[in-house]
């Protein structure tokens, strides 16, 4: 299991990683790596009060943990198929967030057909997935 901290809850910060992050599709799964963490909008300077003091963003995105969502739809199965595919994804993302810079946002999208995959197979997409996504981006347009 994921500790509070390291899991993304709200449909807001899935969809800022969805947005605004990188997206790689390897095998049976979409990863979408955010590499810096965005600050909550109640934590944003522009809005705090008086009452609050102020911090040093910089040291907050340091300090902030890796997070991870899981998104698995109804086509990849019914609740018990989908539950395990998503619990598979939990324990394989979790072995890897240490590998992964701080303040990163992980959404990890499983694809219909991971609910035959094997354990091995996940893990290794996932993988393959991570390192795409963290490949530095090669120019896809060339000048005419």
């Amino acid at each position: 299991m994921l500790a509070a901290a390291q899991r993304l809850r709200r449909s807001s910060d899935f969809a800022a990683a969805i947005r605004g992050g990188r997206r790689a599709n390897r095998g049976v799964l979409v990863v979408h790596l955010h590499p810096t963490g965005t600050p909550e909008p109640s934590r944003s300077p522009l809005t705090r009060t008086a009452s609050k003091p102020a911090r040093n963003a910089g040291a907050e995105q340091e300090s902030a943990p890796v997070r991870a969502g899981f998104v698995v739809s109804k086509a990849v199965g019914g609740a018990v198929i989908r539950n395990r595919v998503r619990r598979r994804l939990r324990h394989l993302v979790r072995e890897r967030l240490a590998g992964l810079p701080a303040g990163t946002t992980l959404v990890v999208r499983a694809l219909p057909d991971a609910a035959e995959a094997s354990y091995a197979r996940l893990g290794a997409d996932l993988d393959a997935a991570l390192a795409a996504a963290r490949a530095p981006r090669k120019s896809a347009r060339r000048s005419r």
